[in-house]
């Protein structure tokens, strides 16, 4: 069996964990937001956001970036490519709004989160384009 086709397993099954905490923890944020004067309830909303971030996206994360390394190690043809150039560029923009919403569980964490759930609405749109654009990045190979 080739061993590049079971990296290559492993990164989708990654990624896939990865943007279905990327697209469900803004929305428990927008919720959150909307009920924060309640102390049962903000807290049930804490612990939620907290398992997810650091159980599931995290761990998610890190492999998806880890396995992609891997591919492209047994495969560094790919990196000659503009289209992976584009991808891995907006793998780092995904990465960095990974972080921010980090940034975002420590604001909910403390009692310091002054977004509104209208903004976690919006924001909660970011992770959709960019997986859209990356996909089409990876199966059409358009540059």
């Amino acid at each position: 069996m080739d061993s590049y086709l079971i990296y290559k397993s492993l990164h989708l099954i990654s990624v896939i964990s990865w943007m279905a905490g990327l697209l469900y923890l803004p929305r428990i944020f927008v919720y959150h937001a909307e009920n924060s004067q309640t102390d049962l309830i903000s807290e049930i909303f804490k612990t939620m956001e907290r398992k997810l971030y650091f159980f599931i996206m995290y761990p998610a994360m890190l492999l998806s970036w880890f396995f992609a390394l891997i591919m492209i190690h047994k495969n560094s043809s790919l990196l000659t490519f503009g289209w992976m150039h584009m991808k891995i560029l907006l793998v780092i923009f995904l990465t960095i709004y990974h972080l921010y919403l980090g940034s975002c569980l420590k604001n909910f964490k403390n009692n310091n989160n002054s977004k509104s759930s209208k903004f976690f609405r919006v924001t909660n749109e970011i992770p959709t384009i960019l997986l859209i654009l990356i996909v089409f990045l990876a199966i059409l190979k358009p540059f």
